[in-house]
């Protein structure tokens, strides 16, 4: 008898745990989205691509710069006009820490070669990218860049 309580309450044991893991998000899964996504965001800014903006931010979008605060309609046009030059850019270091089902934050270390009128852009900055999940899909809440002073 006891015998059968043991095995009994290992089977539980493993089955709840099993069950537990099933339960979670994969993590994993998100962070190669979101990185990509993120990565298909440098991609259009290299190549002043402002449409692609307007369906990535979100519609209350927060970009935080060191000229300031800016919202989504500004940041499609930013990107679309011709005022910045990007020459190169490198994405590395991608970590994810999740708030809860739809709210996660990814950070990574970025450096590129860019000009806007004319001036280059701080290189290299650690950046924070903050995304909500809105009727299914991630979209770019905020973002901001914090130079890491070399």
């Amino acid at each position: 008898m006891k015998n059968l309580t043991v095995i009994a309450l290992l089977t539980l044991a493993f089955t709840a745990a099993a069950f537990g893991q099933a339960a979670q998000p994969d993590k994993g899964a998100l962070k190669e989205t979101l990185t990509q996504i993120e990565k298909q965001s440098w991609e259009a800014w290299k190549n002043r691509d402002g449409k692609f903006f307007q369906g990535f931010l979100a519609d209350d979008h927060v970009d935080v710069g060191a000229g300031g605060l800016t919202d989504k309609k500004n940041v499609v046009a930013f990107v679309g006009s011709p005022v910045c030059m990007v020459k190169s850019y490198t994405v590395d270091n991608f970590s994810l820490t999740e708030f809860g089902p739809d709210t996660a934050l990814l950070t990574y270390h970025a450096t590129q070669d860019t000009a806007c009128n004319g001036k280059p852009v701080p290189s290299p900055v650690w950046v924070s990218s903050l995304y909500v999940k809105r009727d299914g899909h991630w979209l770019n809440a905020l973002f901001q860049q914090t130079p890491t002073g070399k």
